[in-house]
């Protein structure tokens, strides 16, 4: 290490956000960037630890102390080689992944100040593009066998990456009109710039990648033969006419069903998923037109978002800038304990600790242990929510906490409500030996990171099978 006791003299700096009352105006990305001088001044505090928890709580197993200490000396080539080792996609997880290795850091035990990880990452990638340090390969030698990666997720897009690069002729067949997946259609714009994704894109073609859009291939248990099993032929997977020609298929088609809430009202005007309004939104941004009908706006309304997760804090930031009265946020659990510390989940573990994004900070009602009891309307169109405050007790049979009652009923008003409580996990039927399954459509919801490094490892594992 250049100077491993740099931490010793130079404090955590963060980028911070744009001022509030700038950035809820537009659609930018909201986080602001260091100086070159004090970026390498933030990487230079990753210390000589011995043993680098970093690497071990990331997904991906990223080597921060190697590229830091390259990033510290100057040399940014270097670093972007280092990262790229190990993360196909270091644009997409230096802007939205909430770094676990940060929290595993050495120094985030010592004194909750650990090294900047995540920022220093996107700063690398960004010039790593920005130096043309990042040329498309064109010399790929092809191997003859041909793998179809279904979503474009970024579990999709990082088994085509690593599929591609090892000499498999990838296909990518995507539902929807562009790649991304949730980085394009869930993760508003504030957060990541959907130019960020198009740059990579482009030189995934480049590198001989085809992408094919508005092509939904329905996996459903009712396509397959009556006993449950798939049919293989000469081991070329049968369950849809498109994939018959592929060596292999992997499945990266996420998590598409949205946990609902069945309180009476749901029917009412007003109720969407939150997604809806996520992914309407960026369209929006995009070009695309809706009618007065179709659009879901939170414009002068009161809203509640219904979960208390990075997707609910997403709809908040948007109805902030779709030009929302009021914001509120309901959770049924608890509030988590304050920061820093987490003594039911302590270093190097992720703290289960209570988060304020930059969504929250523009304003927001927040309430926990809070359970919706009914969606209230008049002439077919939402008025508010029946709440109600709830506590939970320990179940004498073990298990999941009993939920009683802590408060009389209430009523929160609100002409858009929001239903952000989670997704999902899909269920599969069997499949023959040359289908493999990947990110959220394996696992259920999680972290980008954790869907990047699920694609690679099915690519790894595709690569096997054929070989």
């Amino acid at each position: 290490m250049g100077n491993p006791k740099a931490f010793l003299t130079i404090h955590r700096q963060e980028a911070g956000y744009r001022p509030i009352n700038d950035r809820i105006h537009d659609f930018g990305e909201v986080e602001q960037t260091l100086n070159t001088h004090q970026r390498r001044e933030q990487a230079s505090r990753c210390m000589d630890c011995g043993v680098p928890f970093c690497h071990w709580a990331c997904p991906l197993g990223n080597k921060a102390p190697e590229w830091n200490d390259a990033l510290y000396k100057g040399d940014w080539q270097l670093a972007f080689q280092l990262l790229s080792t190990t993360n196909p996609f270091p644009e997409f997880t230096g802007r939205i992944c909430p770094a676990l290795c940060e929290k595993a850091c050495v120094l985030n035990r010592f004194n909750h100040e650990p090294t900047t990880n995540r920022e220093d990452e996107c700063a690398i990638i960004e010039a790593a593009f920005r130096e043309g340090y990042i040329q498309p390969r064109t010399d790929i030698k092809r191997n003859g066998k041909k793998v179809a990666v279904v979503g474009a997720g970024p579990a999709g897009l990082s088994a085509a990456h690593y599929l591609n690069q090892m000499g498999y002729s990838v296909t990518v067949l995507e539902k929807n009109e562009a790649a991304g997946g949730l980085l394009r259609y869930g993760i508003p714009n504030f957060k990541l710039n959907k130019s960020v994704i198009d740059r990579r894109i482009e030189l995934m073609e480049q590198e001989g990648i085809e992408f094919r859009f508005n092509e939904e291939l329905r996996i459903k248990n009712e396509e397959l033969p009556a006993d449950g099993t798939a049919v293989a032929d000469s081991s070329l997977f049968t369950l849809h006419s498109s994939l018959k020609d592929y060596d292999a298929v992997v499945i990266a088609t996420g998590t598409p069903t949205a946990r609902d809430l069945k309180a009476p009202g749901r029917e009412l005007k007003g109720v969407h998923f939150a997604l809806e309004l996520l992914s309407q939104q960026n369209r929006v941004l995009a070009g695309m037109e809706f009618s007065s009908d179709e659009r879901i706006t939170a414009k002068d309304k009161d809203v509640l978002v219904i979960g208390g997760g990075d997707t609910g804090s997403d709809c908040i930031g948007t109805a902030h800038r779709q030009g929302c009265k009021s914001v509120t946020q309901i959770e049924i659990m608890p509030r988590p304990v304050e920061g820093p510390e987490d003594p039911q989940n302590p270093w190097p573990n992720w703290p289960r600790t209570l988060k304020t994004t930059s969504s929250h900070e523009e304003g927001c009602t927040r309430r926990w242990n809070i359970n919706t009891l009914e969606f209230l309307g008049e002439n077919g169109k939402l008025t508010g929510v029946k709440i109600q405050p709830i506590d939970w007790k320990p179940n004498p049979e073990g298990g999941r906490p009993l939920m009683v009652e802590a408060g009389e009923p209430e009523v929160i008003k609100a002409e858009l409500v929001l239903l952000a409580m989670g997704f999902l996990k899909p269920e599969h039927p069997e499949y023959p030996d040359n289908v493999f399954i990947c990110g959220d459509a394996a696992n259920g919801a999680s972290l980008v990171v954790r869907a990047m490094a699920s694609g690679r490892d099915a690519a790894k594992k595709v690569n096997e099978y054929l070989v």
